[in-house]
């Protein structure tokens, strides 16, 4: 075991002689195998005592000591996508004595990250960069002349957005020269789902087709006047047999599927390619999880962990006393398809993430996993809803933002009644600015015809979600990760009148707060040491008018508090209002500022921006005192 400082005490004779990829070249080619073993062993004992992602480091072990052992790095440039696969990639680039301090407050940034380190190219959270990324660096090493080599390494399902082909469409027409590697492990978060993901786990890694064009090649060598016979006998094989030819009629040079835990054939193989002109396409087939048999056999659950103990081969479980506001959904998704055959559940590739798991398994017939396709999920809803269907639509308000146009053009601008049910809104935690749900007051209270709601705990969570399937046009409710506070649940589901707020407590006439989402239970200690009055807004949009203008003739102050940034967001759509109403009264608007929000746990990062009751009452005071 590693200690909590990262030392690793002469336990990795060889990965303790590596600060940077260039004391990895020096290395003889035959002590790779040795060396990966020392990375996957001191992966596992340093992400068990801190937390973080697991399972996709450990199976992209040989595949990233190969590429920084053939690759110039830094000057070559290699470009990771989705961020979870570089763990290893951190160890080998002088990161390894701080890797327990991933995602942990100012530590090492959960994914690659631009600021951190030369060695990384590309700052990325969201999946399915990669391609795109590498392509204009590829075209930009070719007109600067700089001779660097640029590879992107796409996996853990990204390769199922659309954005992936595009690029790689595009890539294909203008032919720089880079190099694409599918790291193949069947596995996203969730299982990998979509036709061309079935067909690559069929066939490519089939022995029928592997062993014939290995076979052949070690047959042909050595006899190059039939070579091009045979590569035009390989090309009707895999026209035959193979998706190969999807990527090489995207104009792509397409090589694989070869075994990319075997680093001796990984370094090889990206040595003859490293020379080759023109985009190049490398299909790895890699297993989550390698070399750790619980993750091997439970890639999701392994995915990100808490700390634990590797020798126990199951996590730590610990039942939370209050429901996760995830599973407060998927309860209210089961709840209502017994009740509403017509409801269809449709989720981007998170389906554990946002709590319906066992919905998938008792309805099977009204859910959807479209795979990482944001843009597709949100125009499928739209799809259904012109059908006649109530389609909700479970997204992170982060990944919300890449469907966004579909969101405006296809859904709200036609009024179709589609349901978003958006988790992980509001300050996420230890995953980062990537993850944060910073935005999504601001973005969608914009948009015609979509009703905008807030919930302050599960309970209201609930009954907003019921009272947005019961609308004939778009809605939206928003809640955060993390467990409710523990109100209890009513009996029945109610429906709630649309843009009417509540008052949770009556105070002196000098401050009233006005709350959106769960930042309520941040305000009502804080209210209770200024004397001040609590309104329980629930709607962003239509906003509470009403409820506005009579807390403003009645009060001193008004203060907006929210869990977004305060630009354009819920205290902007105050501000608005009262001046609509030519309402002159002070407004103190607190929530998040303008600027990305760094890593940490949700509770440090409240009290770093003085949005627990602390910083709250704080605040409050020092704008009164100005008064």
């Amino acid at each position: 075991m590693t200690s909590p400082s990262g030392s690793t005490h002469g336990q990795y004779p060889l990965l303790d002689t590596i600060d940077n990829p260039a004391d990895l070249r020096i290395l003889n080619e035959r002590q790779l195998p040795q060396l990966c073993a020392e990375v996957r062993e001191f992966l596992l004992n340093s992400v068990s005592q801190s937390s973080g992602h697991l399972a996709s480091g450990l199976g992209t072990v040989e595949l990233t000591v190969a590429l920084h052992y053939v690759y110039a790095t830094p000057h070559d440039q290699l470009v990771w996508d989705v961020g979870h696969q570089a763990y290893p990639h951190k160890i080998l680039t002088g990161r390894k004595q701080q890797l327990h301090t991933i995602r942990q407050k100012d530590g090492l940034h959960p994914f690659p990250w631009r600021p951190e380190s030369e060695y990384d190219t590309l700052s990325v959270g969201h999946s399915s960069t990669s391609i795109s990324a590498a392509l204009g660096m590829a075209i930009a090493a070719e007109r600067e002349r700089t001779e660097q080599k640029v590879v992107a390494i796409i996996g853990d399902g990204a390769l199922t957005a659309g954005m992936a082909f595009e690029a790689m469409n595009h890539a294909g027409d203008i032919k720089p020269n880079m190099l694409v590697i599918l790291n193949d492990n069947d596995m996203s978060i969730s299982e990998n789902v979509g036709a061309l993901n079935n067909h690559l786990a069929r066939v490519l890694s089939g022995r029928f087709y592997t062993s014939i064009r290995e076979g052949g090649k070690k047959l042909l060598q050595g006899m190059p006047g039939i070579q091009h016979l045979a590569s035009r006998a390989e090309e009707h094989m895999k026209g035959m047999v193979a998706p190969g030819t999807i990527f090489e009629e995207l104009g792509f040079n397409y090589i694989g599927p070869i075994d990319g835990h075997d680093v001796n054939l990984l370094v090889s193989t990206l040595r003859n390619m490293r020379t080759m002109k023109g985009p190049q396409f490398l299909h790895v087939v890699t297993r989550k999880g390698k070399g750790y048999a619980p993750a091997e056999n439970d890639p999701i659950g392994y995915h990100g962990v808490p700390k634990f103990d590797p020798a126990i081969t199951s996590l730590p479980s610990k039942k939370p006393k209050t429901p996760s506001y995830s599973k407060v959904f998927g309860d209210w998704l089961c709840e209502m398809a017994e009740r509403d055959p017509k409801l269809m559940a449709v989720t981007p590739a998170m389906r554990e993430g946002s709590g319906m798991v066992e919905f998938s398994q008792r309805y099977p017939q009204q859910y959807f996993d479209v795979a990482i396709a944001e843009q597709h999920a949100v125009t499928f809803g739209a799809g259904l809803a012109i059908g006649g269907y109530h389609p909700v639509v479970a997204i992170y308000s982060t990944f919300l933002q890449r469907g966004y146009d579909q969101l405006i053009h296809d859904v709200a601008l036609q009024n179709l009644p589609v349901l978003f049910a958006i988790d992980r809104a509001g300050i996420v935690g230890a995953d980062g600015p990537t993850h944060q749900g910073a935005f999504d007051l601001s973005y969608l209270r914009c948009i015609p015809n979509l009703v905008v709601m807030a919930p302050s705990d599960e309970n209201e969570c609930r009954n907003m979600l019921y009272t947005g399937h019961l609308l004939s046009q778009p809605a939206a409710v928003r809640y955060p990760r993390g467990n409710g506070v523990g109100v209890a649940i009513d009996a029945q589901l109610q429906q709630l009148e649309i843009g009417k707020g509540r008052v949770m407590r009556d105070g002196s006439r000098k401050v009233a707060i006005l709350s959106f989402g769960t930042a309520l239970h941040d305000v009502m200690p804080c209210a209770e040491a200024l004397d001040a009055t609590v309104a329980d807004m629930r709607f962003v949009k239509p906003l509470d008018t009403d409820l506005i203008a009579a807390l403003a003739r009645d009060h001193e102050l008004l203060v907006t508090v929210e869990d977004n940034v305060v630009g354009g967001g819920a205290g902007s759509a105050v501000l608005e209002q009262l001046q609509e109403q030519q309402l002159l009264v002070p407004v103190l608007c607190l929530g998040l500022p303008d600027s990305f929000i760094k890593h940490g746990s949700q509770e440090e990062i409240r009290s770093e921006l003085k949005l627990d009751a602390a910083g709250l009452e704080e605040r409050i005071r020092e704008r009164m005192a100005r008064m």
